[in-house]
């Protein structure tokens, strides 16, 4: 499989809710990182994407596009709409994202997005007036980790 066709079937996965099918394109020493969750490695990075499909329950509309690789590094920009759990509120978060490939797997994963605009559309007033704030985006990295061990913990 070329590293096209690793992303192309990471972003199928996620948008069939077919979280072993994502898992499938890592390699065992996976680094993720992203606004919210920061760096995950190994396990922890196959447990959140578990997780967030769970979370969905089915609610989740991927799309992708703009997807170019080499025998090392790759780039793709996607978009996530669903419903944020903890709220209830719709968000559209328009993502990039930055892979490095090593024996056929994705090694790094780093996903990029504005964290502000996340935070208003799922947090609401507090997002909008707070989101932009070192404080608050601690706090919704707390928040994350948290629920990730208590995900975890349940498995």
């Amino acid at each position: 499989m070329h590293n096209e066709d690793i992303i192309k079937h990471l972003y199928n996965s996620f948008a069939k809710g077919d979280a072993n099918g994502m898992i499938s394109c890592y390699d065992s020493n996976i680094i993720f990182n992203d606004p919210v969750f920061g760096e995950l490695k190994g396990g922890d990075v196959r447990n959140m994407w578990r997780m967030l499909l769970q979370k969905s329950d089915g609610n989740l509309k991927i799309r992708f596009n703009n997807i170019e690789a080499d025998n090392k590094n790759g780039r793709a920009e996607w978009t996530a709409e669903y419903v944020f759990s903890k709220t209830g509120r719709k968000v559209f978060n328009s993502i990039k994202a930055k892979f490095e490939f090593q024996n056929g797997k994705i090694i790094r994963h780093e996903d990029h997005f504005d964290l502000w605009s996340w935070s208003k559309q799922a947090l609401g007033w507090r997002g909008y007036l707070f989101g932009w704030t070192p404080l608050m985006k601690m706090g919704i990295r707390k928040m994350a980790r948290k629920g990730l061990e208590r995900f975890k913990s349940q498995q």
